[in-house]
């Protein structure tokens, strides 16, 4: 490239290579010039109506494309409302590309109004940050991609000062090619091969590493030819479909599941933890085997320095390869004692479908009634406890969530940026109604980009997680209730369609709308308060 142009149109040419179609964010007069050069690019930027909701668009854009997401913040406190969604894409593993707009060095040493260091704030919450520099601009931004994707994945930042977006450059464009797919080899690899052949009860815990190398596939027929049982982390969930007689769902945050799965995991001879990131589980998964006395393979993208657990032997090392590299000709008879089924059963029993109203069955309904392609998101509280293991996914990344940050106010915005990323998928959000009111301002960006993407409610007027933990230490209700508000009335406001539902039938009438809908749906499940106790 020999033309000249200006050095934010390289960061944004690289970012269009990357596969990028999208850009979230608000609008400063300090990020005029990167927007300019975004959409000259062919990257759409997208006004939203605060940043973090805009990183969760960005977000939920990038789990459809697989390409990093972007999310443009201007100087000072555009820049500070993204902390939030840039700290969940560090510990979620989220390739988030994070554009803010600068003051340039000179000007900042006497003009302070608005100015913080940018890159010290975002220093502790990304893999990298840089400022950008006019003739290093080609560089940054394949440093930035790169960073972003390589490893487990996370979030870069780009600080731009103003007067270096404009200037005028014709650098020499370098690509650095991705790094070779890596399988270990040598004496480790034919110790878990003899383990793996002589396993009796083994089983394998799936994680995030298993989506970013893209081997669900080999996954899949790796734990077919041996009949090996698949536990996932939330995130992972859908790996192998829920529908499959080896599937055992998600876990990591729910005690009732857990349950069940902790004693059946602790039973294995031989555990397979191909690509998991305990950074999702909650303490109850910590240590909960002797890697002296149980067989521990564990197949990651880096080293473990997590120490939530540790293994016999450690691969960091690609999960498909690794997977390949381990198969075996010969394929042990495993679980012959009706062990896994009985466990299933056990599963389905903690976690009916035939409630007559209530969570439960609000999750139940959607399930049956949104086709298998369906992309779900679920916000933090109770009900993504009970949706993390009652939802049914078909496919990778058909439940999107916050599962290592474990942030509120998620769920709209990571549907919402699904939609964008993909108009022809049905996507719902789930979101308690605390969680709702945090980003119900976002309706606007829905409505004024018409897609009918759909957004449940649980309305119980109260934070019912926190509400239950209350009542567990036997303290008084105080700090989680709230008033009751009419959410159907909010998404008519809007400019979209809005439901009350308080039965099945109601629901399914409202979801048969939803899907025909020129438009957004709000609909407001309304439920007993209390109506989690027992079922989480």
């Amino acid at each position: 490239m020999t033309k000249e142009m200006r050095a934010a149109d390289l960061v944004a040419h690289r970012l269009y290579e990357a596969g990028c179609r999208h850009a979230f964010g608000m609008p400063g007069g300090e990020v005029l010039t990167i927007i300019d050069a975004l959409e000259q690019a062919g990257i759409e930027f997208v006004l939203c109506k605060h940043e973090n909701a805009a990183g969760f668009m960005a977000e939920g854009a990038h789990h459809v494309t697989g390409a990093p997401g972007i999310l443009v913040a201007t100087v000072g406190p555009g820049a500070m409302n993204g902390v939030n969604v840039v700290a969940n894409a560090h510990q979620d593993r989220v390739p988030l590309i994070v554009l803010t707009g600068c003051v340039d060095a000179d000007e900042a040493l006497t003009y302070t109004h608005q100015v913080l260091d940018h890159r010290a704030v975002f220093d502790e919450i990304t893999k990298a940050t840089f400022t950008l520099t006019a003739q290093g601009a080609d560089i940054i931004a394949d440093k930035a991609v790169g960073i972003a994707r390589e490893g487990r994945e996370g979030p870069v930042h780009i600080d731009v000062p103003i007067s270096v977006a404009d200037e005028n450059v014709s650098p020499q464009l370098r690509r650095r090619p991705p790094a070779s797919v890596t399988a270990p080899i040598g004496p480790d690899l034919q110790l878990a091969q003899d383990w793996l052949g002589a396993a009796e009860r083994p089983v394998i815990i799936a994680g995030l590493d298993v989506l970013k190398d893209g081997s669900a596939p080999v996954l899949q027929a790796f734990a077919e030819a041996r009949g090996i049982p698949v536990v996932t982390s939330y995130k992972a969930k859908g790996v192998l479909p829920e529908t499959h007689e080896l599937s055992l769902g998600g876990a990591g945050l729910s005690p009732l599941a857990d349950k069940h799965l902790l004693p059946f995991v602790q039973s294995a001879d031989l555990i397979l933890c191909v690509g998991y990131d305990p950074i999702e589980m909650r303490p109850g998964w910590r240590e909960i085997w002797d890697p002296s006395q149980t067989r521990v393979i564990d197949i990651a993208a880096v080293p473990n320095d997590h120490y939530m657990h540790q293994a016999t032997l450690n691969f960091v090392a690609d999960t498909g390869a690794t997977l390949v590299a381990l198969d075996a000709a010969h394929t042990p008879v495993t679980w012959d004692g009706g062990e896994v089924a009985a466990l299933k059963l056990a599963l389905s029993a903690a976690f009916p479908l035939d409630d007559v109203w209530g969570p439960g069955a609000v999750i139940d309904v959607c399930n049956r009634m949104l086709p298998d392609d369906a992309i779900a998101t679920a916000d933090s509280g109770a009900h993504r406890i009970l949706l993390s293991q009652m939802w049914t996914c078909h496919h990778p990344k058909g439940l999107l969530q916050s599962s290592a940050l474990c942030t509120m106010g998620c769920a709209v915005p990571l549907a919402m940026g699904a939609k964008y990323a993909d108009p022809s998928r049905t996507v719902v959000s789930f979101s308690g109604d605390a969680g709702f009111l945090m980003v119900a301002g976002e309706l606007s960006t829905a409505a004024e980009h018409g897609h009918n993407t759909i957004f449940v409610v649980f309305v119980d007027a109260s934070l019912a997680l926190i509400e239950l933990k209350q009542r567990g230490r036997q303290m008084a209700n105080r700090g989680v209730d709230f008033g009751r508000h009419d959410f159907a009335a909010i998404g008519e406001a809007f400019g979209g369609h809005g439901h009350t539902v308080t039965n099945r039938a109601e629901l399914e009438a409202a979801l048969t709308a939803a899907q025909q809908a020129d438009t957004f749906t709000v609909i407001a499940a309304v439920i007993d308060r209390q109506g989690y106790d027992g079922r989480i």
